[in-house]
Order: C-alpha cells, then sequence, then structure tokens
C-alpha cells in the first residue's frame, strides 16, 4: 500500500470517528427516549413523567450547548479539558437521573464508553469508565433502587464485567492510537526521505550529465588524435619524402598515399562526430580490417609488419571491434614515431569468452614509468588506449624497457554482436 493511499484511509476512518463522538450521545439519547416511552407505565405518577422529561430536556440542551463549544473550539472536543470533564460529569449525574427512573436510559449512560479518553485526563479515565459501567451494569441487573440482596450481588459481578471489558476495550484503543501515531510518524519520515531522494536524484542527473559531457569531449579529443592526428602525420611524413627525393615517378607514388591518408582521415573524422564505427569496419570483421591496418602500416612505413589470427573468430559488437581497432592503430602511431623498430607484430586471439589483443615491436623501448608524467602533458598514447580497454571493462598491460622493445596486451570480454 503507497502512502498516499495510507493517509487517505486513515482520513477516513478518522472522519467518522469524529462524526460519531459528535452525533453518538445524540442517537444514544434518542432510542433511550424511545424505548424508555414505550415501557413506561402510563398509570405512573405524574411527577414522575414531569421528572423524566424535564431531565431529557435538559440533556438535549447539555448536548446543544457541548455541540456548539466543540465546533467552536474544535481542540475542546479532541484533547481533554475542564469543558469537557464538565460536560462528562453532568452528562454522566443525568444519565445516572434517567436511568434510575427508567433502565432504558442506561443507553444514554454508554456514550461514556465512547469518548473518555478525549473529555478526561488520563488520570481520571478510568474512574469515568467505572462510573458509566456503575450505570449501565445497574440496568443491567433491573433498574435502581435494588430491592434484594440477589440484585446486590448480581451488580457487583456485572460492575467487575462491564468494567473490565471497558478497561481493556480503553488499552487497546490506546495501543491502536499510538500506532496510528508512529504509522503518522513513519509516513512523514518517507515523505522526507522521498523528498531527498528526489533532490540526490536531480543532483545525479546533473552530475551525469556533466559527467557525459566530459565524457564525450575526451572521447572526440581522442578519436581526432587517433584518425586526423595519426592522418596528418602520415600525411606530413609522405610530404617530406616527396620534398627530399629527385625520383618524379617516386613522389607521385607517395603523393597518392599522402591522398590516400586524407581521403580515410577525412572519413574517420565524420564517423568519430557520429560515434560511428572506424571506416575499416565498415565492410570488414575485425581480423580483416586489422590485417588491412597493419599491412598499409608496413608498407606505408617501410617496417616488417606482421598479423596473425588464432582462435575462431567471431563477429564482435561494435564497441568492442572499434576500441580494439583504435588500440592498435594507437599502437602503430606510437611504434612509428617513438620506437623507430624495424618489426611489428600483431596479434588477435579468441579466447572463449574473452579476446585478446598483443602488440609487440623491437623498437627502442621505453620506461613505463615515466608515461604518465608525458600523458598529463596532453598525449592520448597509453593513457587513451587504457581508457578505451577499461571502457569496456577490459584492461590493457605494457611491459617494456630501454632497448628492449615494448609488448602491449589488451584483454576484454567476448562481446557478439547483436543480431
Amino acid at each position: 500500500m503507497q502512502t498516499g493511499d495510507m493517509t487517505v484511509g486513515d482520513s477516513q476512518i478518522e472522519r467518522r470517528w469524529e462524526q460519531l463522538h459528535v452525533w453518538g450521545p445524540y442517537g444514544f439519547l434518542g432510542i433511550s427516549v424511545v424505548l424508555g416511552v414505550v415501557s413506561a407505565d402510563p398509570h405512573a405518577a405524574q411527577a414522575r413523567w414531569i421528572a423524566g422529561w424535564s431531565l431529557v430536556g435538559v440533556a438535549v440542551l447539555l448536548q446543544l450547548w457541548w455541540h456548539a463549544t466543540r465546533f467552536r473550539r474544535p481542540d475542546r472536543g479532541r484533547t481533554p479539558s475542564w469543558a469537557g470533564t464538565a460536560y462528562y460529569v453532568v452528562r454522566w449525574a443525568l444519565a445516572f437521573a434517567l436511568t434510575w427512573l427508567n433502565p432504558f436510559f442506561a443507553f444514554y449512560a454508554a456514550s461514556g464508553y465512547m469518548d473518555a479518553d478525549e473529555l478526561l485526563a488520563r488520570r481520571w479515565r478510568r474512574l469515568g469508565l467505572l462510573a458509566s459501567a456503575v450505570i449501565v451494569a445497574a440496568a443491567q441487573t433491573g433498574g435502581m433502587p435494588f430491592r434484594s440482596m440477589l440484585q446486590w450481588l448480581l451488580f457487583a459481578v456485572l460492575l467487575a464485567v462491564n468494567t473490565a471489558l471497558q478497561v481493556g476495550i480503553a488499552h487497546l484503543d490506546e495501543q491502536e492510537k499510538q500506532r496510528s501515531r508512529e504509522r503518522t510518524e513513519t509516513i512523514a519520515a518517507l515523505r522526507q526521505a522521498l523528498d531527498e531522494n528526489a533532490a540526490l536524484h536531480a543532483q545525479l542527473l546533473v552530475q551525469a550529465r556533466e559527467a557525459g559531457v566530459a565524457d564525450e569531449r575526451r572521447r572526440l579529443a581522442a578519436e581526432i588524435h587517433d584518425t586526423i592526428a595519426q592522418g596528418l602525420a602520415g600525411i606530413i611524413a609522405q610530404l617530406q619524402v616527396v620534398i627530399n627525393t629527385p625520383d618524379p615517378r617516386g613522389a607521385e607514388e607517395h603523393v597518392d598515399r599522402a591522398l590516400a591518408l586524407a581521403r580515410h582521415s577525412l572519413g574517420e573524422a565524420r564517423r568519430s562526430v557520429h560515434n560511428l564505427a572506424p571506416v575499416a569496419l565498415e565492410h570488414d570483421g575485425l581480423p580483416e580490417a586489422l590485417q588491412k591496418t597493419v599491412t598499409e602500416w608496413g608498407e606505408r612505413t617501410c617496417t616488417r609488419a606482421e598479423f596473425t589470427l588464432t582462435g575462431t573468430a567471431e563477429q564482435l559488437h561494435g564497441e568492442v571491434a572499434a576500441t580494439l581497432l583504435r588500440i592498435v592503430q594507437e599502437a602503430l602511431s606510437n611504434a612509428a614515431r617513438h620506437a623507430h623498430a624495424s618489426r611489428v607484430g600483431v596479434t588477435l586471439s579468441y579466447l572463449g569468452d574473452e579476446v585478446i589483443l598483443d602488440i609487440r615491436d623491437d623498437g627502442t623501448g621505453f620506461d613505463p614509468l615515466t608515461v604518465p608524467a608525458r600523458s598529463r602533458a596532453g598525449g592520448f598514447g597509453l593513457d587513451g588506449m587504457r581508457a578505451r580497454a577499461e571502457r569496456i571493462a577490459g584492461s590493457l598491460t605494457v611491459e617494456s624497457e630501454p632497448g628492449l622493445g615494448t609488448a602491449l596486451s589488451a584483454r576484454v570480454p567476448l562481446v557478439r554482436h547483436d543480431t
């Protein structure tokens, strides 16, 4: 049940109790009058009739006074007060006198069971219930005054039973009210917690939006570095060869390579903006794309480059395939610019639930401990490759020593392409 439904249900119950406390004494008095008139002896003394109707009139006036007081000051009807105590005592006295005249007026006296908890202070509450029980038990015994010892004995038993029942009911009612108060406090606490959660949720949305913007900036920066920057570096290298070569045919070949790199980089830039797969993966699977990438890079840099595939190739998810291809492209770019390697080997291994990509070269090598300082200066090399692998729940390890080459190993989950 939701808190809103609980609140509505509690309000309805509380409203019905309020109506019973307001109109209940009128109803009990009316029932008593009807039964009293029907059961009365028509030959009774006139003084008895006059006394009875006079007391009924006073009881009606008392109810009207309390009704007006209750609605003028609602707090008087909800919490014990001197006015409420006076009303309870006077009503009890009228009920006692009327029951003395006719036992059926014990119904009016039973009103004391209903509102003692609201009209009397806690220390007087049980006394009020006992006083009401006296009238009810006397009526159940046969009416007052008692004319035999048996009536007195029966009155004592009935008084004990009525008192025990009313005290027990009052105790249970008090417990229910306590539970109701605790439930109200719990609902208030839940509402406060929901408000706090809503505020926290809004804050998290803002943070997530900011994080998404930052992540998108990093992605675009890495894409530009992996595509446009590498392509421009290759174009510059080819054009430098053109400048330094006297052979027109050789120069034309390098110009063609520079044009091909420019077209390739342009396509990559367009797809990077739209977050699509690399050009090499548009029509080929990852093994074919890696084979072409390694071969083209070897021809462009005049370096011996080999690609090896182990295991059974599977169609990978586009993000996984793009990540591995970008890592190879960055590793080859680093090998060309920094390692001065004469031989590079790329191995793609499918091993059950993961894919392993190994790139090795026989270049100059480096001290991996010095890389973070260089990365903080603005590079996207090893840190960029590691971030790519970790973005798809993978990892990247680097092994290198000065003069002994470099070995990179990327391990990522084997996530198959959605079909």
